[in-house]
C-alpha cells in the first residue's frame, strides 16, 4: 500500500497546473486533504465538484495550519505577492514549492519574505503547460514524462529536495535541477519566445488584413494552425512571465531580429543557394531533435 505523505496540501491557484498536480497526487494516493485558494470562487467550486480539492479556504491562517505543502501556481506576477501573503501564516514544518516559468523573480522574492524557512522553500517549474488553462483543463497525466526543472537555493535543505523530486516523480515527471539564472537563459529560447512570436504572428495578420483577419484566416493550412496554437495561451500569464525575464528575453529577441534580417538579406539578394542551405541546417537540427526524443 502506498505511503501517504501529504497530511495537507494547500494550493493556492487551482487551474491547469495546481489542478493537475492534485490529480496526478490522488491518484498516486500520496494525499489525505487538499486545500484550494483562487481568485475565483466559480472556479474553486468546479475544482471542489471535481473531486480535485476537498475544501476552499476562507481564510489564509486557518488553510495554511498544519499545511505539509504550500504548491504556488498562480501567474509569476503574483508569486512575490503571493509569496509576503504567506509568509505571516507559514509553520516552520511546511515546504513550499512553486511552478513558475521564471525563477530569478520568484527566488529574490523568497529572500525578501521568506528568510526565516529558505530552508522549505523549492523552486520548481513543470515543462507541461498548454494553452488551455482553468481547472476545467486540468488532467492526471500532464505531467507523465515531462521535464520538471528544480531551482534550489543554497540554502534550501537536502530533504526538502528529496520531499519534493518524490512527489513530481510520482507525478510521472523527469526531474533535472540548475540555477536559476540558467533556467530563466533557457526558456527565454525555448518557450518565451515562441510564445511572443505566435501572438506577434496573429497580430501582424490582423494589421495586415485591416482589423478583418477572418479574411486570411479562412485559407489558413495546419501549418499557421500548429505554429500559432499558443497564442491562445493566457495574456495575463505571458505579460507576467515577458516582464519578469525582461533581460533574457530581450537578447532572444534581438538575437532573433539578426536571424530575420540574414534572411531578409538572403531572399532580397536572390541567394537561393544560401537560402537552401540555412533551410536545410533548421530541418537537419529538427529531425536529430526529434531522433533524440524518440
Amino acid at each position: 500500500m502506498t505511503e501517504i505523505i501529504l497530511n495537507k496540501l494547500v494550493i493556492i491557484g487551482v487551474g491547469l497546473i495546481g489542478g493537475s498536480f492534485a490529480l496526478a497526487l490522488r491518484r498516486a494516493s500520496l494525499v489525505e486533504h487538499i486545500v484550494g485558494i483562487g481568485r475565483s470562487r466559480e472556479n474553486l467550486l468546479r475544482a471542489k465538484e471535481l473531486g480535485v480539492i476537498d475544501e476552499i479556504a476562507n481564510d489564509l491562517q486557518e488553510a495554511l495550519k498544519d499545511a505539509d505543502l504550500v504548491l504556488l501556481a498562480v501567474p509569476v506576477g503574483q508569486i512575490g505577492k503571493t509569496i509576503a501573503q504567506i509568509s505571516l501564516y507559514l509553520e516552520s514544518k511546511t515546504i513550499v514549492t512553486d511552478v513558475g516559468s521564471t525563477k530569478q523573480d520568484v527566488i529574490i522574492a523568497a529572500r525578501s519574505f521568506l528568510a526565516h524557512n529558505l530552508r522549505n522553500f523549492v523552486p520548481s517549474h513543470p515543462i507541461a503547460g498548454t494553452e488551455l488553462s482553468g481547472v476545467n483543463a486540468a488532467n492526471a497525466n500532464l505531467f507523465h514524462h515531462k521535464h520538471l526543472i528544480l531551482t534550489p537555493l543554497e540554502e534550501t535543505s537536502v530533504d526538502a529536495i528529496h520531499y519534493i523530486t518524490r512527489l513530481w516523480k510520482s507525478c510521472g515527471a523527469r526531474i533535472s535541477q540548475m540555477q536559476a539564472s540558467q533556467h530563466d537563459e533557457i526558456f527565454a529560447t525555448m518557450s518565451h519566445l515562441p510564445h511572443i512570436l505566435a501572438f506577434t504572428l496573429m497580430n501582424h495578420v490582423c494589421t495586415i488584413a485591416k482589423g478583418s483577419p477572418s479574411n486570411l484566416l479562412r485559407f489558413a493550412g495546419t501549418s499557421f494552425l500548429d505554429f500559432t496554437r499558443i497564442a491562445s495561451s493566457s495574456p495575463e500569464m505571458w505579460r507576467d512571465i515577458c516582464l519578469t525575464n525582461q533581460a533574457s528575453l530581450l537578447c532572444q529577441i534581438d538575437a532573433y531580429q539578426d536571424e530575420l534580417a540574414a534572411l531578409r538579406k538572403m531572399l532580397a539578394n536572390n541567394d537561393g543557394v544560401t537560402l537552401e542551405k540555412t533551410f536545410s541546417n533548421a530541418q537537419a537540427v529538427r529531425h536529430q531533435w526529434l531522433k533524440d526524443k524518440s
